[in-house]
């Protein structure tokens, strides 16, 4: 007998309701009103989102992100800038006392990227997991190099032909796990590095092909173009498969609704983006 969970799709929202969503399926899940959830959406405008833990103004070059007219958001969970732009994002908010939910983030994070790993192969691809062979590349991850995230593989990194194609971040809170990340329909380097502050070209020009060798979207390896739809409908049946689950859409209340918005208003703030 398969688990039910919940599932929904917000489809294209801007930058602030689309993490205080995450934010507050954490509360509903950690509060018992919802079971574990996985959530699809995409982002209007396309946004630069950093790390809880970044330094906003040391490493990002925000003229350039109004510039280009891109949402700039800090997020809840820990990890490196992405530019949400052609992409699907996923999130799946699971109480950390789940029984198949392992205690470390590590083996959490390759349960649920099972889902992702099944959502690859619906779409045709050949993908594994890649485990860090050397004691040195396993210390190497501990200490990422550069500000921009999927630079460095992690454990059990998502793999298909040889290139890292899912970035994900995970955190835990109230005694519940997040983990949200970004599936890669197409991606514009330049435009992405563009945004960053290195100490000098040399740097710049380093960083970015180590990403182009390892970060990859998937029309980049797909003989043909492959639509959101269809990734949607990929790893909808991915999730399913991979966590052995089936899903119920999840509808929210009007109680639910109104503090999504409260929430909201603290990732809108400059106290909360520009915080030290």
């Amino acid at each position: 007998m398969k688990e039910t969970w919940h599932f929904l799709n917000t489809k294209s929202n801007d930058p602030y309701y689309n993490m205080a969503v995450d934010e507050a399926l954490m509360n509903f899940v950690s509060r018992g009103e919802i079971d574990p959830v996985i959530r699809f959406y995409t982002w209007d405008p396309a946004t630069l989102s950093i790390g809880y833990f970044q330094k906003l103004e040391k490493e990002i070059d925000i003229d350039k992100v109004k510039e280009k007219g891109f949402g700039l958001v800090r997020r809840a969970t820990g990890g490196r800038g992405v530019l949400h732009d052609k992409e699907l994002t996923y999130s799946v908010i699971v109480p950390e006392s789940h029984p198949n939910m392992p205690k470390t983030v590590t083996e959490a994070y390759r349960v649920i990227s099972e889902g992702l790993l099944e959502g690859f192969k619906a779409l045709g691809f050949d993908a594994y997991f890649a485990i860090p062979k050397s004691k040195e590349a396993r210390e190497k991850l501990k200490s990422p190099r550069s500000s921009v995230c999927f630079d460095a593989p992690s454990w059990y990194e998502l793999v298909v032909e040889g290139r890292k194609i899912a970035g994900s971040a995970q955190t835990r809170q109230k005694g519940v796990i997040l983990q949200h990340g970004s599936i890669l329909q197409d991606i514009d380097v330049n435009e992405l590095f563009d945004m960053f502050i290195f100490r000098n070209e040399r740097l710049k020009d380093k960083m970015k092909a180590a990403f182009v060798d390892k970060a990859v979207a998937i029309n980049d390896i797909s003989d043909r173009h492959i639509t959101l739809e269809e990734m949607e409908e990929a790893f909808h049946k991915g999730f399913q498969d991979g966590l052995n689950i089936q899903f119920k859409e999840l509808v929210f209340t009007d109680s639910q609704l109104s503090e999504i918005e409260e929430i909201k208003e603290k990732y809108k703030s400059d106290e909360w983006t520009y915080r030290k």
